[in-house]
Order: structure tokens, then sequence, then C-alpha cells
């Protein structure tokens, strides 16, 4: 995607949940399930910690909706629905589900841009759900999106370099990566991007996992090998777990195909 797994960015250090050995011995770990949270049924923030279970995460989006509706100059619970939106349209919703749940989170992104603009929240959750419409929904919402998504993942960038531990700079960097060249894409900005992004959070699992990818794809396989490693080792992050487990399967299956 354009914006892969802008939600999972921050990969700070938290609690590891992997079991299994890894590192130095090779060897490719395997993942707990999520835990069943009881989380109370009044408090988004809880609900969408809880955002594996799609009630939970329907539920918070709801409610930050109706405080949105009920206060329009809310900007926390405008840039929060557009976060729960994009997870609903990216991972939770049924396929027919998540086109709509994709678009309304950017026109929620938007309000959040609207009501403070020196903000990074709402720019980096608009290109949040633009990179997965982008990606999901054919080429014309790649050619319609690729611009704009640019555009905020900078604005972003330029508001605040360190805003979830990087993370304008790890998506510009997937943004680089899964555009064509012919449209500014370049494998080099996606290093230099990844690279950056990895300064304000050397364990985030999603950069090492990107770069991987990057250099896979310039034929440096070896460095690729270490970067997807460094994901599988890394401790999952407690605000991003739904996420990080993602990334780290797709770093698995990864590692996998560059030991071959």
């Amino acid at each position: 995607m354009y914006v892969a797994g802008a939600a999972g960015a921050a990969g700070a250090a938290g609690a590891a949940g992997a079991t299994g050995a890894t590192g130095a011995t090779g060897v490719i770990p395997t993942f707990d399930a999520p835990a069943v949270l009881q989380v109370p049924a009044d408090d988004p923030d809880a609900l969408y910690k809880d955002r594996e279970n799609l009630a939970s995460a329907k539920k918070a989006a709801d409610t930050w909706a109706a405080r949105l509706a009920a206060n329009p100059k809310d900007f926390e619970s405008a840039y929060k629905l557009a976060r729960a939106r994009y997870w609903l349209g990216s991972n939770g919703l049924p396929e027919p589900e998540r086109k709509g749940a994709l678009e309304a989170g950017i026109a929620a992104a938007r309000s959040a841009i609207a009501l403070n603009p020196q903000r990074p929240e709402g720019h980096f959750w608009l290109a949040a759900n633009m990179g997965t419409l982008a990606e999901s929904f054919g080429m014309r919402q790649g050619i319609k999106y690729r611009g704009p998504i640019k555009d905020a993942l900078l604005t972003a960038l330029k508001l605040d370099p360190a805003f979830l531990d990087g993370s304008a700079d790890r998506a510009l960097g997937r943004w680089y990566y899964k555009v064509p060249g012919l449209f500014g894409g370049s494998n080099k900005q996606s290093e230099i991007h990844l690279r950056k992004s990895l300064t304000y959070n050397p364990n985030s699992i999603i950069s090492h996992l990107f770069l991987a990818e990057t250099l896979e794809d310039m034929g440096r396989k070896d460095e690729a090998r270490k970067e997807a490693q460094a994901a599988l080792d890394a401790p999952l992050d407690p605000d991003w777990t739904p996420e990080d487990r993602r990334f780290k399967e797709t770093a698995k299956r990864l590692l996998r195909d560059l030991q071959r």
C-alpha cells in the first residue's frame, strides 16, 4: 500500500509477545494469539485498544462519530474517528464495507485538519485512509490519491517529524517503494526515509519490515534478511499490538523467502 500499516507506525518498545528463539539462532518464531479484553462499553479508547474484536472497533468509531456530531469542534474525536475508520477499512470490516469506511475516514481526517491544521494527526490519518483506498480499489483510486497522499505526509513531516515515532518518514518510505519510478517512486528515497524513521525508534517492527522489502527490491538480500530478522526480534508495542502481529507474520514469510 502507499501508506501500508500507517496505523501501526508507532512501534515503540513494549512487552514482547513473541515465543520461540530468534536472533543469532535464526529460528523464525511463532506468535501468541490476541488476548480477550474486558473493556468498558462507554470508553472509546479502551474499545479501540480491543479493535481486533470487530464489535469493539465499530463501537469505538460510533462513539467518536457521535461525539463529533454533538460537538463539531472536537478535534480529538475527529482524528480518532479517522484512525478507527482506517482500521475498519483496512483490517476489521468484511470486504464490501471497507471502501465506505475508508471514505468516511478521509472525511473525518479532513474535519480534523479543518479544526487544527497545525497538528499532524489529521494529515497523517488522511494519508493512511487514502493510501489503503489507493492500494485496494483499483488504478483509478491509485492515480486519484497518489499526489494527495504524498502532500499529506510531507505536511505531517513538516509539522512534527517525531509524530508517532517517525511515522511520516516511514509512510513516505513506503510511498516511494510502492509508486512506480515514472510517477516519482524511488527505492533510494524509500531507504532514506525508512532509515530516518528508525532513528526515532530502532525497535519499530514495521520500519524494519518495510526496509527489508525495499532492500530486497534493490537486490541487497543479505541486508534485507537482517532487517526481516530485526522485525521478528523486536518486541510488540502494547499500543499497536494488532498491527505488529500482522507485520511480524509478513516478516516471517519474507525471511523464509529470503533464506531460499
